[in-house]
């Protein structure tokens, strides 16, 4: 059994979902040494999210954020949330990040992301402003060429 881990910062984005699946391949070439594996990825902030969602229609992700939105509005009269030190976005974005959560875990099948043909791994970003996310990447399996097969 073989770990490994690093942590890679996301493209700076305003609020929005986006998908990045070929950015983590990118960034975790390691994915490739694995037969079989865990991959999880973390991200480390409380107003944005990680999800495996759809990976084809651009509209997927623009009515996931229309939907959390009213999940989770702003607060612009400021008589929603107690909460307000970082601005009107903020609370909801702790809500939002709290619904959809700060990690997924996906196998690794002969060194691939075994996720389903439509899947994709997304980031959500809850902040009007843009931000810089830092993501800890974590594998867990057996490498190829050793060990069982």
């Amino acid at each position: 059994m073989s770990w490994s881990q690093k942590i890679f910062t996301l493209p700076s984005r305003s609020r929005g979902s986006y998908l990045i699946t070929d950015h983590v391949l990118q960034e975790v070439p390691e994915i490739r040494d694995y037969k079989v594996g865990m991959l999880n990825l973390f991200v480390q902030h409380t107003s944005c999210a990680l999800s495996l969602n759809e990976n084809w229609d651009d509209d997927v992700r623009a009515d996931m954020s229309d939907a959390l939105d009213r999940i989770a509005p702003m607060d612009k009269k400021g008589n929603l949330y107690r909460h307000s030190a970082e601005g009107e976005d903020d609370m909801p974005a702790h809500i939002k990040s709290a619904l959809i959560g700060a990690s997924v875990n996906i196998p690794i099948t002969n060194g691939r992301l075994a996720t389903g043909t439509w899947q994709g791994i997304w980031y959500l970003e809850f902040r009007t402003s843009r931000h810089s996310r830092k993501v800890v990447a974590t594998i867990q399996g057996q490498k190829a060429g050793t060990g069982w097969s």
